[in-house]
């Protein structure tokens, strides 16, 4: 919990946008083994500094970044590529669900709530990854990073999602993984809630409005009754 609770006033949620890496599906175990994949077919390795400066960020906007702090000669769409075919190859047998997924999606549905995805992914990875679980029909749209022009931490993206969603950000509920993902939605005004894993739980989440432990928790259900 990063604020006292007791003396804010939680709006009336209109909407809920869903970050997915890290956040409704295990994707970030699968990106440390990608990054490992990849650095250690050029005599690296995947640091813990090295992935939290890429964590949430865009995927051209990482790449960049571990071309930049590895010395590395290939360009983002070679490293890009490279990346999507390992991802490809693992996804199937290995992704998973993130504790708590379903019962908050049934939670909204039960309340008529619209609920999007907005993700720093792009389009055709998001699609993959949603579509091994038939989820993208639950959703009213998804939004990635082909579809705006600056990336998280930058608000545009949920501000979008706000727009479409037809709801004023500041009634529209995000749930995010990560320090780069929380502060974009901080930054658009919503209501922003974080769900820290294993890989971001020493991020600073002092500008959300509450820190849970997982999907389901009970402060964050309780939000719809």
């Amino acid at each position: 919990m990063t604020r006292s609770e007791s003396t804010l006033t939680v709006p009336r949620i209109a909407a809920v946008t869903f970050d997915m890496d890290g956040l409704m599906f295990n994707t970030e175990d699968l990106y440390d083994r990608v990054g490992q994949i990849l650095l250690e077919a050029r005599g690296q390795d995947f640091t813990l500094e090295l992935k939290l400066a890429m964590m949430g960020l865009p995927g051209s906007v990482a790449w960049e970044v571990m071309r930049q702090r590895c010395g590395i000669d290939d360009s983002v769409e070679q490293l890009q590529a490279e990346a999507d075919q390992i991802f490809s190859s693992m996804l199937p047998a290995e992704i998973r669900t993130m504790p708590g997924l379903e019962a908050i999606l049934s939670k909204l549905e039960s309340h008529n709530i619209p609920k999007a995805v907005a993700t720093s992914s792009h389009r055709r990875f998001a699609s993959q990854a949603l579509g091994h679980f038939d989820l993208q029909p639950r959703f009213e749209f998804v939004l990635t990073s082909d579809d705006v022009t600056h990336g998280k931490p930058h608000p545009e993206i949920y501000l979008t999602a706000a727009r479409r969603l037809g709801v004023d950000p500041g009634s529209m509920l995000v749930l995010e993984d990560s320090q780069t993902g929380s502060r974009a939605a901080a930054a658009a005004g919503a209501y922003t809630v974080a769900i820290p894993t294993q890989h971001s739980r020493g991020m600073d989440f002092s500008h959300t409005h509450h820190v849970a432990d997982r999907l389901d928790d009970d402060w964050i259900m309780n939000l719809f009754e």
